[in-house]
């Protein structure tokens, strides 16, 4: 059978809904007619800023509306039965239509909800973005009149055409007359950028006066008009031997080197929408100070926006990228914050009277700080130093990419007269990049596959489905030869990918007595076990409790195969903490480099294996000291980490009280994040299922400690949809979401305590309602059969630029089918089947 073997019948739906499920209860407006054969999805989207979002993009794919690319000629989108502007897009410049963009105004904070629906008409939105390049035809080439004395032309005479490609021949160079505005060009209908196709390779500004397309027009009047006003505006910038504004080229040796010597450039149009356009330019052989190699930059704008997206895929690593802008006389060179997460975008700017005209220019370059290197303020560039990094295909190791944003506000247009203003904007820009759009996707597909009622066959099934999606999806490309797809690099023996996915595909062949779901366990924790028992891309050295949740799936191999390395392996984990550093009453340091200091998270990565080990291998004294080493973790925990009041746990507890997140009184960072506590949750109940019921002792004050958390649990539960948020205590604050990962391990933790009696069977009921949530709220059907799991939180932490603010946790960004999110959810589905059956 086919890998791609559907897992949901799409052509034969069986399952009717109840109407008391309420699947769109929260996600639809009134005039939502979700029985309606042209009906797709609806989303509720809500602006997570307080401030106004104007023409904020809403993105869906056609994968997640579950539908095909075949199916999707004309969507409309609708809001109370109104039109919103949308079409069709290439978000992802392969050529390909893939989902539907729409543009609206959102109020700060807003909710709002969105129809998709099969249309017979094309979008009514108005021409707003444009991406041409045009070539003068009828003349012809002679002598360039600049380079008398080489191989050089320029174009006389002709009419320019527009067209889809343009690949520059050998004797082409600056100031050929051949090209309109000497490149292809790219426009939204608030500004206007071109590229220099030739050795200097420079990225240049039209300022607009009016918000409709105009470079189809300009140069007609002749040839270099532009550079005076014009009724639609100027040529604004110069930009001599720099980058321009958003230009890029190698870092290397304190210097930069253009793409000026290359075999050859291609520019192609992608895309020239009404809402969103784009183009490519091939750089064919870019040769440098590190060899040569191909670059294409894709560029895209869309509609009410001054950004332009640049994505550069490279064909192979070279070095550090540096991206700019022009350094002008009187400017002034701006920075966004930098001490933030990776994921978070910052900015170098600058700022002054150096347009054209004498107006005041405000231009940026926006990139997210895992990118960056440093800034520069060099001789005439200000610089951002942005390192790529791998692609996230799997099994693809050799290629590079890098993203950022450049943007360019001229006075004249925007209305931005003081550099005050301009950073106002500026930090505006930063929050809408990091912090995206809050959306709740209910569809067509996925309702008709979901089930009023949830029975222990369901609760497994679903998590089957997952788990065959991600095989179908991923294969087992986290092996040790395999790629990371989210961190973009190759695999290190980390405790999602190498630990705790493969740990619960094992599980789950248990809980199904399907063998293929094992294979997860050999094929990627055990190609990082060599045959003396070390461990690929592993540090004992780093002492950090996330290296040591890899065990579990490591003693689950020695108990399967008994093969000797196996059991080294696992050695190596239990010797490196015994030297592990611990706080003064005996808590394991989440990292050495997080000195002195407690998380949530660590409980998890660490306690169960350090009990399984010890009852596995160790005996006596030292299988007693280990067990206690187990049951204190807990206890401190509880101890430093509990509110007393709300019975939530925060994230992390610095013992010194010097971290710039801890409470200078209590040591405790501010907030309660979900998944935070249910690590802890998670960890309860492995905990308990691994140490035998003759240590009592060990085991009761863990049992009480489950018993408080479901409580606090039942209190901090979402009455409408049964899940659990992102910051538990904060639902009503704008940008909170719920969240599916903490979903997925509360469900786990309530349904595996009542299963095996450590906590009343009274909480059953928010258990069923938190599986209902889980599925109804999170999980989507796909056109091909495959699901998905949404609205994961990717990742989050302390310190480092992550200051466990509420802002920080909405900072982070959402995931889809991340392991932290999709482990618990297939444990949440095996709980619920053990609990029911």
């Amino acid at each position: 059978m086919s890998t791609r073997t559907l897992l949901f019948s799409t052509s034969k739906v069986l399952v009717a809904i109840s109407a008391s499920l309420g699947l769109l209860s929260a996600c639809s407006s009134e005039g939502t007619q979700t029985d309606s054969k042209s009906w797709i999805a609806t989303a509720q989207v809500h602006n997570p800023s307080n401030f106004v979002r104007n023409d904020q993009d809403v993105y869906v794919s056609f994968y997640d509306l579950g539908i095909s690319a075949d199916n999707s000629k004309n969507i409309a989108v609708t809001n109370n039965g109104q039109a919103v502007e949308s079409e069709l897009i290439d978000k992802d410049f392969d050529g390909k239509k893939d989902g539907v963009l729409a543009v609206l105004d959102m109020t700060a904070g807003q909710n709002v909800t969105l129809d998709y629906n099969f249309s017979s008409a094309n979008s009514t939105s108005s021409k707003r973005t444009q991406a041409e390049v045009s070539e003068k035809v009828g003349g012809k080439w002679v002598q360039h009149s600049r380079y008398p004395d080489k191989p050089l032309k320029e174009y006389q005479g002709g009419h320019f055409e527009n067209v889809d490609v343009v690949k520059t021949p050998d004797h082409y160079t600056d100031h050929s007359y051949w090209l309109r505005y000497e490149g292809p060009g790219i426009e939204s209908d608030k500004v206007g950028y071109r590229v220099y196709l030739d050795w200097r390779n420079g990225f240049d500004i039209f300022g607009k006066l009016t918000k409709e397309p105009v470079l189809q027009n300009v140069g007609v009047d002749g040839y270099d008009s532009y550079h005076e006003m014009q009724p639609w505006g100027m040529d604004l910038l110069k930009v001599g031997s720099s980058l321009g504004s958003g230009g890029f080229g190698l870092w290397h040796d304190n210097k930069v080197t253009r793409v000026s010597k290359t075999q050859g450039r291609n520019a192609r149009i992608l895309s020239s929408g009404n809402l969103h356009s784009a183009f490519a330019i091939d750089y064919i052989g870019w040769q440098h100070e590190l060899g040569t190699q191909d670059v294409t930059a894709n560029i895209a704008m869309q509609a009410g926006s001054h950004l332009a997206q640049v994505r550069l895929d490279l064909d192979k690593a070279a070095g550090p990228i540096a991206t700019g802008i022009v350094k002008h006389k009187n400017t002034e060179f701006l920075q966004g914050n930098l001490d933030i997460t990776g994921k978070a975008h910052s900015y170098i700017a600058s700022w002054g009277p150096q347009s054209l005209d004498g107006k005041n220019l405000g231009m940026a370059i926006f990139f997210k700080k895992e990118y960056l290197d440093e800034t520069r303020v060099g001789d005439k560039n200000y610089l951002a130093i942005l390192n790529p990094k791998g692609t996230p295909q799997k099994y693809n190791k050799d290629t590079q990419q890098l993203n950022y944003y450049f943007a360019a506000v001229w006075q004249a247009e925007s209305g931005i007269k003081t550099k005050e203003a301009f950073v106002e904007y500026l930090e505006q820009q930063t929050e809408r990049l990091t912090v995206q759009p809050r959306i709740r996707l209910t569809t067509k597909l996925s309702q008709h596959a979901k089930s009023d009622e949830i029975t222990a066959e369901k609760a497994l099934s679903w998590s089957t489905k997952l788990a065959d999606s991600e095989i179908n999806r991923k294969g087992y490309t986290y092996k040790v030869d395999g790629w990371d797809l989210n961190r973009r690099r190759l695999p290190k023996f980390e405790y999602d990918i190498v630990g705790l996915y493969p740990h619960t595909m094992n599980r789950l062949a248990d809980a199904t007595g399907d063998e293929k779901y094992r294979q997860s366990l050999h094929k990627i924790t055990g190609s990082f076990i060599n045959d003396d028992g070390s461990i690929t891309r592993y540090k004992a050295k780093n002492h950090s409790v996330d290296n040591i949740a890899p065990g579990r799936a490591v003693l689950a191999l020695y108990k399967q195969t008994k093969e000797q390395k196996y059991k080294v392996a696992a050695k190596r984990l239990r010797d490196s903490m015994y030297d592990h550093p611990k706080t003064s009453e005996g808590a394991f340091w989440h990292k050495k480099k997080y000195t002195h200091q407690l998380w949530l998270d660590g409980v998890y990565m660490a306690m169960p294996f350090l009990a399984e080990y010890a009852l596995m291998f160790e005996r006596g004294d030292d299988l007693q000291h280990s067990l206690e080493e187990v049951a204190k973790e807990f206890e401190l925990t509880r101890k430093y980490l509990k509110d007393p009041e709300t019975g939530y746990y925060y994230h992390g507890w610095d013992e010194k009280k010097l971290q710039n997140w801890a409470d200078p009184e209590t040591g405790v960072s501010p907030e309660f994040w979900g998944r935070g506590m249910g690590w802890l949750a998670m960890a309860i109940v492995d905990v308990l299922d691994i140490i035998p019921e003759q240590y009592e002792d060990i085991r009761q004050p863990i049992i009480e400690l489950a018993k408080e958390v479901a409580e606090a649990l039942e209190r901090s539960q979402d009455a409408e949809t049964g899940t659990w948020w992102q910051v538990m205590d904060k639902p009503d604050n704008v940008g909170n979401y719920r969240e599916s990962s903490a979903t997925g391990m509360f469900v786990y933790f309530l349904a595996t305590a009542i299963d095996q009696g450590y906590i009343d069977e009274k909480y059953q009921g928010i258990t069923m309602k938190g599986y209902q949530g889980l599925i109804n709220e999170f999980t989507l059907v796909h056109d091909n059969g495959e699901i998905s799991l949404k609205n994961i939180c990717y990742v989050a932490g302390l310190g480092f630029g992550r200051d466990g603010s509420y802002q920080y946790y909405m900072s982070e960004p959402q995931a889809s089918n991340d392991p932290k999110g999709t482990v618990p959810y297939m444990l949440a589905g095996i709980a619920v089947h053990d609990m029911l059956k």
